[in-house]
């Protein structure tokens, strides 16, 4: 279940081979965006990407001399920069698919009165593309931009669900690392748990990534395979089994609007 090394190389995969310096550039704003408000020293950076303090610190003054990174009054606390916005900003505004969904999980959130997720896999991860809170309980960061695992995410299980016996891989780490004690962690229970997802057609995760919270997920099965989905968390407190129905009913059909209304894309990859 695996994403080969390979697969997750598009060096690799096309027979080009890798730029080291243009690698480590990639991994460094990597490094900084994953800290989200947590500023690092060079220290820390050079351990965590294994390279030499000097030619971090020549890469860390590169990238903030183009706004890449910045850096606080002392010049020794590094994050990310603001034109990291701008490409993330870009990525969102001509995104065809985005400018589709949005206007749905708007509907859906007002109808369900419950916050709405749409969600894209990056690899092993599912990435929050965009949000719309419930009107009860406002949550105090954005989701936007945030990466989480896609085995313990429902966005995420719904898509690697779709992966299941067609032949291709299903990009799942070796260590599955708990978010929290719900979070499923044997790997003979998660193939279980996707088999059982791709049978009904949505995905659940149950506390597993936040405890007291729990998620419904759909595939949106305009790619091949599919790379996006659309998820609605609900406090457990709230769910009973009537407002699951409610709410897969509810989901189930902006899945179908949405995908009526997207272009068909066959080229997708994961």
């Amino acid at each position: 279940m695996t994403l080969p090394v390979d697969a997750a190389d598009g060096g690799a995969q096309s027979g080009v081979r890798g730029v080291k310096s243009a690698a480590r550039t990639v991994e460094l704003l990597e490094l900084l965006a994953s800290r989200q408000n947590r500023p690092a020293r060079l220290r820390e950076l050079s351990e965590a990407l294994g390279a030499p303090r000097s030619s971090v610190y020549a890469l860390i003054r590169t990238l903030a001399e183009h706004g890449w990174v910045r850096t606080d009054a002392t010049g020794t606390l590094y994050s990310i920069g603001i034109r990291a916005l701008l490409a993330g900003t870009t990525y969102l505004d001509t995104d065809p698919y985005l400018r589709i969904v949005q206007p749905h999980i708007n509907d859906l959130s007002a109808l369900l009165d419950e916050t709405i997720h749409f969600g894209r896999l990056d690899r092993g991860d599912i990435v929050y593309l965009a949000t719309k809170e419930s009107s009860q309980y406002l949550r105090p960061f954005s989701r936007v931009g945030r990466r989480l695992p896609a085995f313990s995410t429902a966005m995420g299980k719904a898509l690697l669900a779709e992966r299941l016996g067609t032949g291709m891989e299903v990009p799942v780490p070796e260590r599955l690392t708990p978010l929290t004690p719900h979070t499923i962690v044997d790997r003979d229970a998660l193939v279980a748990d996707l088999r059982q997802a791709r049978e009904r057609g949505y995905a659940t995760d149950d506390e597993e990534n936040y405890e007291g919270v729990a998620c419904f997920g759909f595939a949106l099965r305009y790619s091949r395979p599919a790379t996006d989905a659309i998820s609605c968390s609900v406090p457990v407190a709230n769910l009973t089994p009537e407002r699951s129905r409610e709410i897969v009913e509810a989901m189930e059909r902006t899945r179908l609007a949405i995908e009526r209304m997207a272009p068909v894309d066959l080229s997708a990859e994961f």
